[in-house]
């Protein structure tokens, strides 16, 4: 099940905090809860992703974007992720989440995520691409960010990203089927 509650709860504690800058920096902390887990007693996959959507938001929240969404009735979907795992979470560890817009392009947006237990190790770390959609199909970041009053030129993406864009565009699509 969705972490609804949660949620909630991480938009009503970052209402007040104050704005970021499109590639400011929001920090979270979590906590790996007994129905996170798999049969190793560790966070289980698949929830770490859920758990980065409560990150991400109240990210979206701080630098503008949810405003503009609903002022301009677009939506967001994520259109591809890379994510690396390391250390174990274990039940009831507190971890610290860091989410950032690392840049973009003339079609979609890089967010980077990453959690951290208490002994300073980093858990896991992702990279999603996302993408704000209209009635027409694919926003421009660079629309999109008019919208939020950013007027600057988009960061240049560090060499790791742009050698995953580079490795998505060479990935076939849709893939064989056998």
């Amino acid at each position: 099940m969705y972490p609804v509650l949660r949620l909630i709860w991480q938009m009503a504690r970052h209402r007040r905090a104050p704005s970021l800058p499109p590639t400011g920096t929001h920090v979270s902390h979590h906590r790996c809860l007994p129905w996170d887990i798999d049969l190793w007693r560790e966070l289980n996959n698949g929830r770490t992703l859920t758990l980065y959507d409560l990150g991400r938001i109240p990210l979206a929240g701080r630098i503008g974007l949810i405003a503009v969404l609903k002022r301009n009735r677009w939506g967001l979907t994520m259109a591809g992720a890379s994510v690396r795992y390391r250390h174990r979470v274990r039940v009831f560890d507190r971890v610290r989440m860091q989410s950032r817009l690392a840049g973009w392009d003339a079609r979609f947006f890089y967010v980077e995520q990453s959690m951290w237990r208490r002994d300073g190790a980093c858990a896991n770390h992702i990279l999603y691409r996302a993408a704000v959609t209209g009635r027409d199909g694919i926003v421009a970041p660079s629309d999109v960010l008019t919208e939020m009053g950013h007027d600057g030129a988009a960061p240049a993406l560090p060499d790791w990203i742009t050698a995953w864009i580079d490795a998505e565009a060479q990935r076939p699509w849709p893939p064989e089927q056998e």
